[in-house]
């Protein structure tokens, strides 16, 4: 089908089954990337005390050791995703950081784990931004919502997965083998990585037809500072995000508060969590993948407002599961609602920005996204997380990781009303940008 110009038009674009296909060999991809990335996190029971590392160093090395690597250099990786060949720069990160996973298994405390840790955030950087770029490529608007929440599995499964490797593995290859392992699957994968050719460009007003130019870093620098300004639903989505993820920083300690407040066996909670994960995550993004794309299709708000309403409705829920003992069915419903949330999170804001961006700049924007998610939120949540808690252990509290992960639960509520505000405002930024972007093409 065409438009009265006769050209192919984003909305017309019909999804191929190689499309797919390379969809979901990139959802694997960021399952490894997460396994890789959790797998401190859920071996927290056997580093913390084999390494002799306390609350605060444990929060650093899962916090800003790592986030301010992956943070700062995943803008600097987004730029240059919008100028060079994706598949390859995506196999270049994904040696890096499989390499260094496989040295972490080696590491003795707290310096030897720091510095591949850093690291490992420079090589993961790399993927999500151009990921992300190459699907917006492949998938029109209607369905981009719904292709990111497939993407997006990767974060809950993969958060799922080095649970599992720590229930199923830990008792065969010990927690120092299991960083072995999977460093060398990632490696393997790499090389597989090598052989994809990159995507064509396309334009966002004419996406079957015209290929995008490769602008300079100056212009892409100048176009992310001028969207931003002039787009208040994206600035808006920025924010809500970072704040929403807070808890998602604090949530690294749920091991080890799972283990010491609530009662659980280290290996047993591993493997049920992973399980509720699986099912909550893979839900909740295709809720929120799909469901923002229906929703933003029947109702003519974005995405954004769509996830605001299930971050209400998840709310009790979510603050009933820092309070309640082990036992109760609010517990077990509130773990599987966090990964449900992690999963609704993904297709809704990761689409958004996409959508309000020109489009030789869609890697860079996702890039500002991540570095304002995890430098911010995900950092401050897991490090501010780890020095209240050694706070409130030295003040003699009864559930130090209770009243430290209630308390950022609620203040990443406050995202909450930025998320449906920018949904109420997405129409109109998205027709002034589309505007513009015509009239950018006349002029040409």
């Amino acid at each position: 089908m065409e438009n009265d110009n006769g050209v192919v038009t984003d909305e017309q674009q019909k999804v191929r089954a190689r499309d797919v296909g390379f969809l979901l060999f990139l959802t694997f991809l960021n399952f490894i990337n997460f396994v890789d990335r959790q797998l401190l996190s859920s071996f927290a029971n056997w580093i913390v005390p084999e390494l002799g590392l306390s609350n605060t160093q444990f929060g650093l090395l899962t916090g800003l050791v790592f986030i301010f690597f992956y943070a700062t250099m995943g803008l600097l990786m987004g730029a240059l995703a919008d100028r060079v060949n994706r598949t390859r720069l995506i196999a270049f990160g994904l040696i890096l950081w499989s390499s260094l996973t496989a040295l972490s298994g080696a590491a003795k405390g707290f310096a030897s784990l720091a510095l591949p840790r850093m690291f490992i955030g420079v090589g993961e950087s790399v993927l999500t931004p151009s990921a992300l770029s190459l699907l917006s490529d492949r998938f029109p608007t209607r369905w981009r919502g719904l292709a990111v929440g497939i993407y997006g599995m990767g974060v809950p499964v993969g958060v799922a997965g080095s649970l599992f490797t720590v229930a199923y593995l830990e008792p065969i290859l010990g927690w120092r083998g299991c960083f072995y392992l999977l460093g060398g699957v990632g490696i393997v994968l790499a090389v597989a990585m090598l052989f994809i050719k990159e995507t064509p460009r396309r334009n966002q007003s004419s996406a079957g037809q015209q290929t995008v130019q490769k602008p300079s870093f100056r212009t892409i620098a100048h176009t992310l500072v001028t969207a931003l300004r002039n787009s208040p639903s994206l600035l808006l989505v920025v924010c809500g995000a970072v704040t929403a993820n807070f808890i998602m920083g604090a949530s690294s300690f749920d091991q080890l508060w799972m283990v010491e407040e609530r009662g659980f066996d280290r290996l047993e909670i591993a493997e049920v969590t992973g399980w509720l994960g699986i099912v909550g995550g893979v839900l909740g993004n295709l809720v929120g993948g799909y469901g923002g794309d229906v929703f933003m299709r029947k109702t003519g708000m974005g995405r954004p407002a769509f996830l605001a309403l299930i971050l209400v409705a998840l709310a009790p829920i979510n603050i009933a599961f820092r309070l309640v003992d082990g036992d109760s069915i609010w517990f077990w419903l509130g773990l599987t609602a966090i990964f449900f949330q992690i999963g609704c999170f993904f297709g809704p804001i990761f689409a958004t920005v996409q959508d309000l961006v020109p489009s030789n700049i869609r890697a860079t924007i996702v890039g500002f996204q991540v570095l304002m998610i995890q430098l911010i939120g995900i950092g401050l949540g897991v490090t501010v997380g780890g020095m209240t808690v050694d706070w409130l252990i030295a003040a003699g509290a009864a559930e130090p990781y209770s009243s430290t992960l209630l308390i950022f639960t609620l203040v990443s509520l406050v995202s909450i009303p930025m998320f449906f505000v920018a949904g109420l405002r997405f129409e109109r930024d998205r027709a002034a940008l589309l505007e513009k972007m015509g009239a950018s093409n006349a002029g040409n």
